[in-house]
């Protein structure tokens, strides 16, 4: 068994790593109150901006051509691919389970014969593309939690000239969605082209296009695709302080669990130690008489 003084140390240790963890988790817990009223704040406008690229994309397939933007590729030969993770870690299996479904749907793409190219947000997904599939396209990091559209804005344009010069025939992101504190949801989305609405959901009435459907597609086509790009990136920055909220969370009730385990071995072994004491004056009292 471990000496009192080792067993001591120990416990100062794990208790200094408690502090220092739930020093993060209130940082966490700070940052994850504002990253979640920004993202439920955005939402609502980003799928209303989705809706109405959706229809114009449904006037697409019955007046005629529109942009490029919205016309599927008879073939696709490459994937444009838009990764979202943190640019740091200590936050649970964050990171992980969004590369992870990067990683099964690269997999797929190039199983069905496609290329792929990725543009990454975060260094852990560019480090981990950098070491095992050196497909980055291009890399953004330090966008803080609070990224604006013109820090959003070179993101888009990579992503709409790649689409609209041929480069990739499809553009999806793969991120976090924020569920609630507790839930967080890896999954990829389509971002170009625009997927038209389903033909049963009738909403002409709701959108009157002036002077033309063409001219106002041409105007809010870049700005729209920026707003669900920024919305990807809130989502997952929601996510982000939430899990490292809840791993600090778990990580400071472990270290308090361990402080209490460490503390019975040492008052063990402080017994242990009496007992021992007791036993060697007692038999010496008695080897005296």
């Amino acid at each position: 068994m471990p000496s009192t003084r080792e067993i001591r140390r120990r416990i100062r240790s794990v208790k200094n790593i408690s502090q220092v963890t739930k020093a993060m988790e209130a940082v966490a817990a700070s940052k994850m109150r504002r990253a979640q009223n920004q993202v439920l704040a955005t939402r609502p406008y980003a799928k209303k901006a989705q809706e109405v690229l959706s229809y114009i994309a449904r006037l697409n397939t019955t007046e005629g051509g529109l942009d490029a933007l919205i016309n599927e590729r008879p073939v696709i030969k490459r994937v444009g691919i838009l990764l979202v993770t943190a640019d740091r870690g200590l936050a649970g299996g964050f990171n992980a389970n969004v590369i992870r479904l990067a990683a099964q749907f690269i997999r797929k793409q190039r199983a069905e014969g496609k290329e792929v190219e990725v543009v990454t947000v975060g260094r852990k997904g560019r480090d981990w593309l950098l070491r095992y599939d050196p497909v980055v396209r291009a890399e953004f990091m330090g966008l803080g939690d609070t990224p604006t559209t013109n820090d959003i804005a070179p993101i888009t344009h990579i992503l709409l000239d790649d689409y609209r010069s041929g480069r990739v025939d499809q553009v999806y992101a793969i991120y976090t969605d924020f569920v609630n504190t507790l839930v967080q949801q890896p999954v990829v989305h389509k971002l170009l082209p625009v997927t038209p609405a389903e033909p049963s959901v009738s909403m002409a009435p709701d959108y009157i296009f002036e002077p033309s459907p063409e001219a106002v597609l041409n105007e809010v086509l870049i700005g729209f695709t920026e707003v669900q790009v920024l919305q990807a990136v809130y989502e997952s920055s929601a996510s982000e302080h939430s899990a490292r909220m809840v791993a600090m969370r778990n990580a400071t009730e472990a270290a308090n669990e361990l402080v209490d385990d460490l503390t019975l071995r040492y008052n063990k072994a402080r017994q242990e130690g009496i007992t021992r004491e007791l036993m060697d004056i007692v038999g010496g009292s008695v080897a005296v008489d």
